[in-house]
């Protein structure tokens, strides 16, 4: 476990060596990091047909870091969100939180399909919590839970706006307070704190250009453990951004996730915002 671990933090974490190369080679890397403030906010004043003021920010940042070789192609990418809402009176809730790294190492044999080695990571910064009227329950944290994937095997780029890996893996499941919701296995007597599988993996990204302002963002991620078609875990996260002027931008965001292991029945979030964007590189 810790030699995997090693394993993934040095194909996840990249940065730094990236910056020292970017000097030493200006067009070695190719660097991209955009940054998205929505804000929305509604208030009352004596209004006689009802309402409770309302007020919600959200923060999205997206880098990607690749690199083009002779042979080998890598590229390191990563999603970073965090927001709140307040509702009436209520105090500030965490409406959006994920941290999402994803480093896909390919060497090039050919020109259609070549072999890959790759590693993801997701998780939250901060805490979660299920409320009720009265009160409220913490069921995460940072790496509670984590999830780790480590693949190999054949890449392929049918179109030039859509990749598609598929490969042998390996799954954990990381936890430390609370297991019993994501990495315990109900049929033990023990409580797991971590969860390991191993299976299948495949991935598709969309990238494609809709017009001259509208843009489709899609990866679809699917794990199988091999042993049953309803234990295949699905994570679809697509965005359509919508270009209104150089800063301002709508976004509307839908994520599907099924983990049998989590919940019985798939969970879907959707948003649409409207908000500020910034290019820093």
């Amino acid at each position: 476990m810790r030699f995997m671990l090693a394993g993934i933090l040095a194909l996840l974490i990249p940065f730094t060596g990236t910056a020292q190369e970017t000097q030493s080679s200006p067009t070695g890397w190719i660097k991209e990091a955009v940054g998205n403030l929505n804000i929305t906010q509604v208030s009352f004043s004596n209004w006689t047909q009802g309402g409770e003021n309302t007020f919600a920010w959200q923060i999205i940042v997206n880098t990607k870091f690749s690199r083009k070789g002779e042979k080998l192609n890598w590229t390191t990418s990563g999603k970073f969100s965090f927001g709140k809402a307040k509702l009436g009176k209520s105090q500030f809730r965490k409406s959006v939180d994920e941290i999402k790294l994803e480093s896909v190492l390919t060497y090039r044999l050919g020109k259609h399909v070549n072999p890959f080695l790759a590693a993801t990571m997701l998780t939250q910064f901060t805490d979660g919590f299920v409320y009720t009227d009265t009160s409220r329950t913490k069921i995460s944290d940072f790496l509670d839970p984590g999830y780790f994937t480590q693949s190999v095997g054949l890449a392929a780029a049918p179109f030039s706006t859509m990749k598609i890996r598929l490969g042998f893996a390996f799954k954990e499941t990381v936890t430390r307070n609370f297991p019993a919701h994501y990495a315990d296995d109900p049929a033990t007597p023990e409580l797991e704190t971590i969860r390991f599988e191993v299976g299948m993996n495949s991935a598709m990204e969309l990238s494609q250009k809709l017009s001259e302002t509208v843009r489709l963002e899609s990866k679809l991620a699917l794990f199988s453990n091999l042993k049953s078609i309803k234990e295949v875990d699905v994570n679809w996260d697509s965005l359509i951004s919508a270009s209104i002027s150089r800063l301002v931008n709508v976004n509307f965001n839908f994520r599907l996730i099924y983990d049998r292991n989590v919940s019985p029945k798939r969970q879907i979030k959707q948003s649409l915002a409207v908000g500020f964007t910034y290019t820093f590189f």
